[in-house]
């Protein structure tokens, strides 16, 4: 597997690799037509923005990494009551 495929399914790395995952099979099962998955598309790109949102803050406060790993993303997700995107 490519360094690049690798980080893209690294979980401590992408935080949505959930929903990357259901617009890949939305796209497979309905023959690529993109106005099929588009509830799919924009909760992926609703789990980016509220992801890249988190790793500025971070940022900004010096927490490091910038990004949450998947265990700290699982407490942050559970204290808030599940996904808000």
């Amino acid at each position: 597997m490519a360094k690049n495929a690798r980080k893209f399914r690294n979980e401590d790395i992408n935080p949505c690799i959930d929903e990357s995952d259901a617009s890949q099979k939305c796209m497979d099962t309905s023959n690529y037509n993109k106005d099929m998955c588009t509830v799919y598309f924009q909760r992926y790109k609703n789990c980016r923005k509220y992801w890249h949102n988190i790793m500025l803050h971070r940022r900004s406060e010096g927490v490091k990494p910038d990004m949450p790993t998947a265990t700290e993303r699982q407490e942050i997700l559970s204290g808030i009551g599940g996904k808000p995107y």
